[in-house]
């Protein structure tokens, strides 16, 4: 006696048969989900207030000494650029002969 597996994806006869339509949740077309959880305000900014304290909020000094460095580097890239543009204006003008 020999008893063999459906194959992975294949249906059994038992999983062919439609289920009847009360079965599935759907009684006269209407929908068995609950209705929506009500909103609570004061809830909501009680736990808001709770997870701003638990951040570890940076010190003045960290705060400082990080806008320093991203205006350092903003100044430096924009040098950066200005010469590269007027190293590329330059060249354009010595190849077409005219410009300023």
């Amino acid at each position: 006696m020999s008893v063999s597996t459906p194959q992975r994806g294949a249906k059994t006869s038992q999983q062919n048969k439609s289920k009847p339509a009360a079965a599935s949740g759907r009684e006269g077309g209407k929908s068995a989900a609950k209705p929506a959880a009500r909103f609570k305000l004061m809830q909501f900014l009680k736990d808001v207030r709770a997870e701003g304290g638990k951040i570890t909020w940076p010190t003045r000094r960290v705060t400082v000494i990080t806008s320093i460095a991203v205006l350092a580097m903003a100044a430096l890239t924009s040098i950066f650029f200005f010469v590269v543009d007027q190293l590329i204006g330059l060249g354009v003008r010595e190849i077409l002969g005219f410009g300023g």
